[in-house]
């Protein structure tokens, strides 16, 4: 008997410990499937993974791109510096006179063009299109990263031919122009194929029987007219996200940023060829009036995306309303950066500096409002003049080596320097103090603005509500650092792009900046939305609407085609006879009252009623 317990208890103990090793590996087991499900589904390592192998396995071509003296020399300009600047050539009405804003140099010839040439570029995109279309994302990327390998290789390049002709110091041209094209490149090749393909939908209790998703198919011919502040940057932005997602892209470059558009053109054109596609596909158009007219008004264009002023932008608009063209507006921008009174004054003078300063101004999301707490606006303001009135200005190009001498280059349009004196001058007879520059400075040959800052700034002022896109730094007074009155002031402006806010609070900053009116935010910092590529950049009010970069930007380039289809052929969809044509008057309203009752009363009651409905009425 003792032998046989033994037995038992030994055969009861190898059952017990099989038993507990069977459900660890079934434990262990669902813990690597879920793992595995939350890799795979959430971080997208399947995803990731063949992106890996790509890069790893794919050769960038080198590209060969040609440049004019004028384009590859720092003094490769000659001549001497003009009185009057007309953009219209006078000898030839189909060329464009371009000019160096530092020194008033002529630089070159860019083409007028007519509407009819427009057109022909218009049908030439999209017969390369329909080719594009049919790519596939590996194709598209490598495009894309060839761009990137000439764009990295050619930093001094890219830098000089947009300085020539924006007037901007090269540190200025590498972050506005090369580090935010490199980190779209970098976010579109990454993410784009990931954020275009289907997207699988919840279908509810009476279409259980359907699969739905979305699926994003290229728009075709998207037509992007750009500003003349970053010309490197403004060509090929819109391009980036275009041909990812399957599109052909035209550009209006501005008559003010046409000559640099060549080079530009040059990389585009090359990178398609060498990866044998048709340089059709991305194309830029110069001209005055009548060629953005074209493009605003054809038949043949799917999308336009527009940046510039809010009254061009109504104009746009007006245009594309014919054909009922689809629009993104990124207009004029008034942004706001607060200093809280917790903040430490020196720490914050470089944000407010490079906000206010960078390429003279003449950024969309250009610090043009300052709005500093009582408590500190003194201590504010005996830090920051002595440091803009230390600010070198000059001809951007020749002292800008390892020794360069220049950190504020010039205006790039002649008009906008009356614009800036305009509204300064405006704002001092008002009563606003102006602590340094004001003017046009008579040192310097070229379109150059002394950097600026006017403080005691009001509501009544031109300069509080008006777009200066200059080297203004305008100080707003938030008395009795109230948090109420400061966002008060911050929403009482007809525009809403960008806003910053400064604290020792970040919660109390991000509380406050959520009250902003304003399409994008940041707390402790400046514009480091944009060089986060997946987010959306917009505004709001006469900032325009809509959204480019992001998830939302890319998806806005496609057309959203929704998907509905049987899960099985086995259960298909069919019209009960009750409300078949001719509908059962009788029986054919109590029948879909009843569907109503089943699928959507909350009540367990009401649901029953349904189904005897259902079965009543059904017959």
């Amino acid at each position: 008997m003792a032998t046989e317990s033994g037995e038992c208890l030994a055969t009861s103990s190898l059952l017990s410990k099989a038993d507990s090793l069977s459900s660890n590996v079934i434990f262990v087991a669902s813990l690597a499937v879920l793992a595995a499900y939350l890799l795979i589904e959430k971080y997208e390592v399947l995803y990731h993974t063949k992106l890996w192998i790509e890069y790893l396995t794919t050769s960038v071509p080198t590209l060969e791109v040609s440049m004019t003296p004028e384009e590859a020399e720092d003094d490769g300009v000659e001549g001497d510096p003009v009185t009057e600047m007309p953009l219209l050539n006078a000898d030839d009405e189909s060329k464009l006179n371009c000019y160096d804003p530092s020194t008033k140099q002529f630089i070159g010839h860019a083409k007028n063009m007519t509407a009819a040439e427009v057109n022909e570029i218009l049908e030439k995109a999209r017969v390369a299109q329909a080719e594009w279309k049919n790519t596939t994302y590996a194709q598209r990327r490598i495009v894309l990263r060839t761009i990137q390998k000439y764009v990295v290789h050619h930093v001094e390049d890219i830098c000089r031919v947009s300085a020539r002709e924006s007037g901007k110091p090269k540190v200025d041209a590498v972050m506005g122009e090369i580090l935010t094209t490199c980190e779209k490149i970098r976010t579109i090749c990454e993410w784009g194929e990931l954020w275009l393909r289907p997207d699988s939908r919840p279908t509810g209790p009476m279409m259980m029987h359907k699969s739905a998703w979305v699926e994003y198919v290229p728009l075709g011919v998207i037509v992007a007219i750009a500003p003349w502040n970053y010309p490197f940057h403004n060509s090929i932005n819109h391009v980036i996200s275009g041909i990812m997602a399957g599109n052909a892209v035209v550009g209006k470059v501005s008559e003010h940023a046409s000559w640099s558009a060549a080079y530009f053109g040059r990389i585009i054109h090359q990178a398609l060829v060498v990866n044998g596609h048709n340089p059709d596909l991305v194309a830029t158009v110069t001209g005055l009036a009548e060629s953005g007219v074209a493009l605003c008004t054809s038949p043949l264009v799917d999308k336009i995306i527009f940046t510039g002023s809010t009254p061009i932008g109504r104009r746009v608009m007006e245009s594309a309303a014919n054909n009922l063209t689809p629009l993104v507006l990124e207009l004029g921008g008034k942004d706001v950066m607060v200093f809280r009174q917790d903040v430490k004054v020196p720490s914050i003078i470089p944000f407010v500096m490079r906000g206010c300063f960078q390429n003279s101004g003449q950024n969309c999301v250009g610090v043009e409002r300052v709005l500093v707490y009582e408590s500190i606006f003194d201590e504010f303001l005996e830090a920051v003049v002595p440091k803009v009135k230390s600010i070198r200005q000059g001809n951007p190009l020749p002292s800008c080596g390892a020794d360069g001498k220049v950190d504020c280059g010039s205006m790039i349009m002649p008009r906008q320097l009356e614009i800036v004196k305009a509204l300064v001058d405006d704002a001092v007879k008002k009563g606003a103090k102006l602590h340094c520059g004001g003017k046009p400075n008579p040192k310097l040959n070229g379109q150059f603005f002394e950097p600026t800052v006017l403080s005691g700034v009001t509501p009544d002022m031109d300069i509080f509500n008006q777009e200066v896109f200059g080297p203004v730094m305008t100080v707003i007074k938030v008395p009795k650092d109230d948090d109420k009155e400061c966002i008060r002031l911050v929403n009482e402006c007809d525009f809403g792009l960008g806003s910053s806010i400064f604290t020792a609070d970040d919660a109390k900053g991000l509380a406050m900046g959520r009250q902003f009116r304003t399409g994008m935010l940041t707390v402790n910092d400046y514009a480091s939305n944009y060089l986060v590529q997946s987010l959306p950049f917009g505004g709001v009010k006469e900032s325009g609407f809509g959204r480019f970069a992001g998830i939302e930007g890319l998806r806005a380039l496609c057309c959203e085609r929704a998907i509905c289809v049987d899960k099985t052929s086995l259960i298909r969809t069919s019209i009960p006879p009750i409300i078949d044509y001719p509908i059962n008057i009788a029986k054919g309203f109590p029948f879909t009252e009843s569907l109503v009752q089943l699928f959507y009363n909350e009540n367990i009651l009401g649901k029953i009623k349904g189904i005897i409905g259902l079965i009543k009425n059904g017959q």
